[in-house]
């Protein structure tokens, strides 16, 4: 394994940290600053909408540049971000500091797929996303929880010290294990890069990732009451239960990206099948507890074994300038997780209940799943030289 990719997964880790954290610390951020609980939700509405925004926006405007020494700088305002936070005097400098940060998160992932690809042969792409994206789900598993101890021993401020400490870990590590990759005569420029948004096989990417991804994480928005209103657990039990949706995302990501590496449309179609499927029977059996346990760990990892695989179709179709549809993809992953949480909340305000958002999550995936057959048989049909409609075409086979 290239030392480079533990730098990203280092960088994966706190970015991961600074996004899940702060939702155990939020009752202790909005008594510190004298807010109500909707005036705090936006340090975490916020940070996605800054997420999405980043993703594209910064990404575009630094496609000429050494992708290494954009990942640096990225890891530097992310740093700042995180330092702003730990020392807001007020809730708008907070605000402040948290979209800083996000705005570095879009940009990064999708930027650092394109360079984890570049660390491995060919044959290896997918499992060096997945690398990257351990990171992030470590974050999960071990530190949020940990995370969120430390804030409520030493005070909420003391997590975002931490967090900036692992932001100067990772910017060295990038900065001396991570090599050049500058710009090539031949690379497309933003105008190529742009160029990538023609082929409908990319969009149908980014139509898949939101409806794939936002079926699991909006099911995943409403877990905690789902758990507690409809499976019976203690309130005390939830963070050690999403431990284990963390273990799931873990395995998950690990699993499809070895499974991405020998076929991506396979990889996609099987894990999209599962996870519907998945989400069903869970939406069924939630009033049980050891099921409802059985469904959480096996939700979060189907959902997150899409990833590796969704990053690889998106970069695949965009061909020769896959990093703005990379980063375009980290933000359907966003738009995805907003629709799905949208999607949840009018389902529990029309009073089905709090597991009708995970039937939400199961007909998002079986969605995600029929415009993956519809986008692989347009492949297929054009790859033989088959009029189809441009837009269920791909420009790139």
């Amino acid at each position: 394994m290239p030392l480079g990719l533990l730098a990203l997964a280092i960088g994966g880790f706190g970015i991961g940290l600074t996004e899940f954290v702060i939702a155990g610390l939020l009752p202790e951020v909005a008594a510190d600053y004298g807010v109500d609980e909707a005036a705090a939700g936006w340090l975490i509405s916020g940070y996605a909408l800054s997420v999405a925004v980043g993703a594209i926006a910064l990404t575009a405007a630094v496609t000429r540049f050494d992708r290494k020494h954009v990942l640096t700088a990225l890891m530097v305002l992310f740093i700042a971000g995180n330092l702003v936070s730990a020392n807001a005097a007020t809730y708008e400098v907070m605000l402040l500091g948290r979209i800083l940060a996000a705005l570095t998160h879009g940009a990064f992932f999708g930027i650092g797929s394109v360079v984890a690809a570049h660390l491995v042969a060919p044959e290896k792409k997918a499992g060096a996303i997945a690398m990257m994206f351990a990171g992030l789900t470590t974050a999960n598993v071990l530190g949020v929880p940990f995370g969120t101890l430390l804030g409520q021993q030493l005070g909420w401020r003391s997590t975002f010290w931490a967090i900036s400490g692992i932001g100067v870990l990772a910017l060295v590590g990038m900065a001396t294990l991570v090599p050049s990759q500058p710009v090539s005569a031949d690379d497309a420029g933003l105008r190529g890069e742009l160029g990538a948004f023609r082929s409908g096989q990319v969009w149908l990417s980014l139509l898949v990732t939101v409806l794939g991804f936002g079926g699991m994480f909006g099911a995943f928005t409403y877990i905690a009451y789902t758990l507690t209103e409809v499976s019976g657990f203690a309130s005390t039990t939830v963070p050690w239960l999403l431990v284990l949706f963390g273990v799931g995302l873990f395995v998950g990501n690990w699993v499809g990206g070895r499974a991405a590496d020998r076929s991506v449309p396979v990889t996609l179609t099987v894990v999209l099948a599962a996870l519907a499927v998945v989400m069903g029977l869970f939406a069924l059996t939630a009033s049980s507890p050891v099921m409802a346990v059985v469904g959480l760990v096996l939700m979060g990892a189907f959902g997150f074994a899409t990833v590796p695989g969704l990053q690889m179709r998106i970069m695949t179709y965009a061909g020769s300038a896959p990093t703005l549809a990379s980063g375009a993809n980290i933000a359907a992953f966003n738009v995805g997780n907003a629709a799905g949480a949208w999607l949840g909340g009018l389902t529990i305000t029309a009073g089905l209940g709090y597991a009708s958002t995970i039937w939400d999550g199961a007909a998002l995936s079986l969605g995600a799943l029929v415009v993956l057959v519809v986008a692989e048989r347009a492949a297929t049909f054009a790859s033989k030289g088959n009029s189809l409609p441009d837009r269920l075409q791909g420009v790139h086979h």
